[in-house]
C-alpha cells in the first residue's frame, strides 16, 4: 500500500486537479486520461487532501466534479503501485485489507459529506469506482453516452465504496442488487430513468449543463444551501456508516479470498472465471 502519510501532491503525480474560478465553483478534475482516470489508493489520498481543502475555503460554493478524457472513471488501476496488501499470514493480510479500505472510507465520507454540494458531469465508462464515485456526488449530469456498473461480483469481491448501499438509497433495494448481483451495464437512460442520474444531454453538451446546474446552486445563499445539503443528507444517509463498516469486512474477507485471485486471473487472461466459493 502507498504511503499515506503525506499531505502534498507531488507535480506530475496529479490523479486530481482543483480549480477554483470567479463564480463560487470549484472544479475537481480527474486528470488521467490516458488511464481511462482508473483509480488507485493514491487517487484516494489525493481526494482527501483536495475535500479538505474545499471544506474550509469559503471562494468555493459548489464543487464541478468532472474528468478528462473519453472516460469518467473506468474502475480501480490494477497497474498502481501498492495495489495490492500483503500480510503474514492470511489473517493478518484481511486484517490490513480492512485496515486500508476502512482508511479510504474516511477520505470518501470527507468528500460526501463536503458541506458544499457536488455536481457530477459524467461521460463514457463509469465503472466500479468510477460508479461509486459518481454516487457520492449530491446531483449526477450525464453524456448520453455514458456506461454504469458495478463489476465486482464479476472478480469475486464485494463492492467496496458503498455504491450497492447508495443505489438501494436512490433506486431502491431491488435494482441494487440487481446491478451489484450480476454487475450488469446500464446505459445513461436507463440510469436517469432509476434516478441515479438527474439530467443526460448530448456529449457536446456535458460541460455546460453540468456547469450551468453548479453556476445556479453557486448564486444561491452558501448558509442556506449547506444546511439543505445536510438536512437531506441526513435523512437519506441515516444508516450508512453502520453499513459502510459492514461492507469494509465484506470486502476484505473477498478480496484475500481465492475466488478474487481467479477473477482477476480471468480478466488479466480474458476468459471465464471458475469461481468456487472460497
Amino acid at each position: 500500500m502507498i504511503d499515506t502519510i503525506g499531505t502534498e501532491i507531488p507535480d506530475g503525480q496529479e490523479r486530481l486537479r482543483l480549480d477554483v474560478g470567479e463564480d463560487g465553483v470549484g472544479t475537481l478534475t480527474l486528470c488521467r486520461p490516458d488511464k481511462l482516470n482508473a483509480w488507485s489508493w493514491e487517487s484516494t489520498r489525493q481526494l482527501g487532501l483536495l475535500a479538505d481543502r474545499i471544506r474550509f475555503d469559503d471562494r468555493v460554493r459548489v464543487v464541478l466534479l468532472r474528468a478528462e478524457g473519453r472516460a469518467f472513471c473506468a474502475g480501480i488501476d490494477f497497474t498502481a503501485p501498492g495495489g495490492g496488501i500483503t500480510g503474514r499470514s492470511a489473517a493478518r493480510r484481511t486484517r490490513n485489507y480492512h485496515e486500508g479500505i476502512r482508511w479510504a472510507h474516511e477520505r470518501f465520507a470527507a468528500f460526501a459529506r463536503l458541506p458544499q454540494p457536488v455536481v457530477a458531469a459524467v461521460q463514457g465508462y463509469c465503472l466500479g469506482f468510477g460508479f461509486e464515485l459518481a454516487l457520492m456526488a449530491d446531483i449526477r449530469v450525464a453524456a448520453r453516452d455514458a456506461v454504469l456498473a458495478l463489476p465486482e461480483a464479476r472478480l469475486g469481491v464485494a463492492v467496496d465504496a458503498g455504491g450497492d448501499l447508495r443505489i438501494a438509497r436512490d433506486a431502491g433495494a431491488g435494482w441494487a442488487k440487481l446491478l451489484a448481483l450480476t454487475g450488469r451495464r446500464i446505459d445513461a437512460a436507463t440510469a436517469e430513468r432509476l434516478g441515479l442520474l438527474q439530467q443526460v444531454v448530448e456529449g457536446d453538451e456535458l460541460a455546460n449543463a453540468a456547469g450551468a446546474v453548479a453556476a445556479e446552486i453557486a448564486a444561491n445563499a452558501p448558509l442556506a444551501v449547506q444546511s439543505v445539503k445536510r438536512s437531506i443528507d441526513a435523512f437519506a444517509d441515516a444508516a450508512m456508516a453502520s453499513a459502510l463498516e459492514r461492507t469494509a469486512l465484506a470486502a476484505a474477507l473477498t478480496l484475500t479470498s481465492d475466488d478474487a485471485a481467479e477473477g482477476y486471473a480471468a480478466g488479466a487472461d480474458r476468459r471465464t472465471p471458475r469461481f468456487e466459493g472460497g
